[in-house]
């Protein structure tokens, strides 16, 4: 049996760690199998990826970023016909294509010639324009559809004759490590964690500690963890808002690392303020499978994780005095909190374990595969496997 895993990063941010847990998934299930991942180029998503992969691939996908997309339709004519032939032959030599993301636009695209042998793997909700075509991209392809959430699946808005449905990301975590009771005496200890974009957010948690009041801002502590995405400018432009601000004291902004633990151990509560609507949020998740408590903006699939009041804080997006307001709260009054630690976590069990999804993607692969089995032109295969 051979699986083909196919990806359009490199790095070891939220959608590469979730593809690195759908290949673990993959791999549990078929130990035997022949697991080719692809990948655009080299980067540290590889390490983690060996001990799963048979093989590993680096090949000129032809990916839909915001960023290039000028270069990339100039390209169009020399690149696509070349990356749609190898994914053609791709598919052709496999049993089953996983394409995670759905901006692999030529696997999504020669996906349709070959009907059950692809799941594409939506992450993402894409703005405007965007998302027009790849609803019409996804229409096109007739692949098996799983969407990270509820928010996903209603913004691309589907027919019925679509074969689609909603899988929560698995997020595989060490075991939290107990919390340290926020008291009130200490600074409140607040991370941020991800991608510096303007779709992230960063500034409105910036402005929000910058509205607090002086005796309450001297009782933070924020950690802003992330880079941005070939885009040096935008960090530089961070760093002097802070600075603009007279946050140099409260506000540390860090690099990206691969292994985020030390800062969710360091942290008492996520701030996920995000200005645009996150497909799911793998931040607040991972937030609240250490036991952080997460306070995010009511939009997107954010609002499927947290329940307000309860696990964490939700806040209306961009509204820098609601939370800054939240901020106020959390610091003055760490009792009515104190059980939001414990609540998170139960929470991370139920619902976004490993485990949990897992169960699903290994359900969904067995269906399609037993599909094929039953195909004439594919079955003798899979059959021989078995």
């Amino acid at each position: 049996m051979r699986i083909s895993c196919v990806h359009q990063g490199s790095e070891l941010y939220g959608s590469d760690r979730c593809f690195i847990e759908s290949v673990h998934v993959i791999r549990s299930c078929y130990p035997e199998a022949n697991i080719e991942v692809v990948l655009p180029r080299d980067g540290p998503i590889v390490e983690p990826l060996r001990a799963l992969a048979t093989e590993i691939r680096f090949e000129p996908l032809w990916i839909l970023r915001r960023r290039g997309l000028l270069r990339l339709a100039l390209s169009a004519p020399l690149r696509l016909p070349t990356a749609l032939l190898a994914a053609a032959r791709r598919f052709r030599r496999s049993d089953l294509v996983y394409v995670n993301t759905s901006v692999v636009i030529d696997h999504a695209v020669v996906s349709r010639f070959f009907p059950g042998r692809a799941i594409l793997h939506v992450h993402e909700i894409p703005e405007r324009n965007a998302l027009f075509a790849f609803r019409i991209l996804l229409r096109w392809s007739k692949a098996r559809i799983v969407f990270n959430s509820k928010a996903t699946r209603n913004a691309f808005d589907l027919p019925p004759s679509a074969t689609s449905c909603v899988i929560y990301n698995g997020i595989a975590v060490e075991a939290a490590e107990p919390v340290q009771a926020f008291d009130g005496i200490r600074p409140l200890r607040v991370l941020m964690l991800g991608r510096i974009s303007r779709i992230k957010g960063q500034e409105v948690l910036i402005e929000a500690v910058a509205r607090l009041p002086r005796s309450v801002r001297q009782s933070i502590s924020v950690r802003i963890v992330g880079n941005a995405f070939e885009d040096e400018a935008r960090e530089d432009g961070l760093r002097r808002l802070i600075t603009e601000k007279g946050l140099d004291g409260v506000i540390s902004l860090l690099p990206f690392v691969a292994d985020p633990t030390d800062h969710y151990r360091w942290a008492d509560v996520v701030a996920v303020p995000s200005r645009r609507p996150e497909s799911l949020g793998r931040v607040a998740i991972e937030a609240m499978a250490h036991g952080r408590p997460p306070i995010v903006s009511a939009i997107g699939g954010l609002t499927e994780i947290v329940e307000d009041g309860s696990t964490g804080w939700v806040v209306p997006p961009g509204d820098i005095e609601s939370l800054a307001d939240a901020l106020a709260k959390i610091i003055r009054s760490p009792v009515s909190w104190r059980h939001f630690p414990q609540a998170a976590h139960a929470r991370y069990l139920s619902l976004f374990s490993e485990g949990a999804a897992a169960e699903k993607i290994a359900m969904l692969i067995g269906e399609m595969l037993a599909e094929a089995e039953r195909d004439p032109a594919r079955g003798e295969v899979i059959a021989a496997v078995k």
